[in-house]
């Protein structure tokens, strides 16, 4: 019986982080007979942002779709070219008046896939709209085969409750944001498939994904400083593989990915 794969690929972080999404997916998305690839990208250009450029390279790595976060204003791109870049998501609960769309439906193959990306409102503060109630929206309208949501949110309690509140009604939730893979996948009522944070794509001798010796200086001293991403070394790849039945279009199956990997020399 052939199913249905999705893989979905935690935050991408600078350049080291697309080079990790390159060299996976052009080894295991053939291999691993990958349908449709959903990413986020709200770091991946230099950790802040998603430029234009970058857009079109991850596409070309074959990525179907970037979702975001609380970064998504941190490269102009997204106030120039939301237009353009049709296969990027920014969060539903942002104000009504910010560019771009926080749910977009796609079909592959016979399949419709929605995705959605939702922003948590505890410590972070560009959220607009009441999760929650944004979720009730989002289910509300959903008519698509699969409905995979980006739960991007700090608080592990909140992500669980919100993927809790929406059990049953969606195909997914899947968290991104704190860039640490946890170990809890689940599925939980009615087969909606859990994973509080799917990690990140980037520097595998970072914090996070940014330059540990900065990181390490602000942390113990609490003085602003400068953030670089690395852009040599070992490379970190996370991700969680979702098989789906095409006919009931459930959740079979999850695979967590957790891969390191050296960096090509320039």
């Amino acid at each position: 019986m052939k199913t249905f794969k999705i893989l979905f690929l935690g935050d991408i972080v600078g350049p080291l982080g697309r080079k990790g999404v390159k060299k996976y997916l052009s080894y295991h998305k053939e291999k691993d007979q990958i349908d449709f690839v959903i990413a986020n990208g709200e770091n991946t250009t230099h950790g802040h942002g998603l430029s234009y450029e970058h857009y079109l390279e991850l596409l070309s790595y074959g990525v179907d779709v970037l979702t975001s976060g609380n970064h998504y204003f941190g490269n102009p791109d997204h106030l120039k070219k939301d237009k353009e870049m049709d296969k990027q998501i920014r969060p539903y609960n942002l104000d009504t008046s910010a560019p771009g769309v926080g749910t977009r439906t796609f079909e592959k193959d016979g399949i419709t896939i929605r995705v959605s990306n939702i922003l948590g409102k505890t410590y972070l503060t560009m959220t607009q709209q009441n999760p929650f109630l944004s979720l009730d929206e989002l289910v509300a309208i959903n008519q698509e085969d699969i409905h995979i949501v980006d739960i991007h949110a700090e608080a592990t309690a909140e992500k669980r409750c919100l993927a809790e509140y929406v059990a049953g009604k969606v195909s997914a939730c899947i968290g991104t944001h704190t860039h640490v893979q946890t170990n809890d996948a689940k599925l939980l009522k009615g087969d909606t498939f859990f994973l509080t944070d799917v990690g990140m794509n980037g520097a595998y001798y970072s914090s996070i994904g940014a330059d540990l010796e900065s990181c390490i200086q602000r942390t113990k001293t609490g003085i602003p400083g400068k953030s670089d991403v690395p852009r040599k070394g070992k490379i970190l790849v996370n991700g969680v593989l979702l098989e789906f039945d095409r006919e009931s279009k459930k959740v079979l199956s999850y695979q967590l990915i957790n891969e390191t990997m050296e960096d090509d020399p320039e």
